[in-house]
């Protein structure tokens, strides 16, 4: 088992306060985030959006070089992008969207390999499954040669 943490201190009203988040490993530390980087153009601060599409195609990414070494073959790069869309919903948010777009140089097999494994990778992604609720999750996968 393992157990990661991450923290945000909060100071302020919603619209005009400000957060830091922070986590365990130091890889964020006291960054900022608050109403300008979630809903305007302030690229100063992230967002829970950003961060939780980071965190999707880090691990499908790694799901898929997982599934793929277990199938004897070697990734040579994968390159994964995560858009993730918050929409409105009623009086609130939510997140109605995750799209995912991977390009992968993976010598040696054929595009109908590749996406069996893809698949396979997306099925077993703990973040895939942790957003399971998010109505459409989709999945683009290029085989580069």
């Amino acid at each position: 088992m393992s157990e990661k943490t991450a923290s945000v201190h909060w100071e302020g009203a919603g619209k005009t306060g400000q957060g830091r988040i922070s986590t365990e490993t130091g890889a964020l530390k006291d960054h900022p985030y608050g109403f300008g980087s979630r809903f305007g153009d302030d690229r100063k601060g992230t967002n829970p959006e950003e961060i939780v599409g980071a965190a999707h195609a880090a691990c499908f990414t790694m799901a898929f070089a997982f599934a793929c070494e277990k199938a004897g073959i070697a990734t040579e790069m994968l390159d994964t992008t995560a858009k993730v869309r918050l929409a409105k919903d009623g009086e609130g948010f939510k997140i109605d969207r995750i799209a995912l777009t991977l390009q992968a140089k993976v010598p040696g097999i054929d595009d109908a390999q590749f996406q069996k494994i893809v698949q396979e990778a997306k099925s077993q992604c703990p973040l895939s499954k942790a957003l399971a609720g998010v109505p459409e999750v989709t999945l683009v996968a290029t085989l580069l040669h």
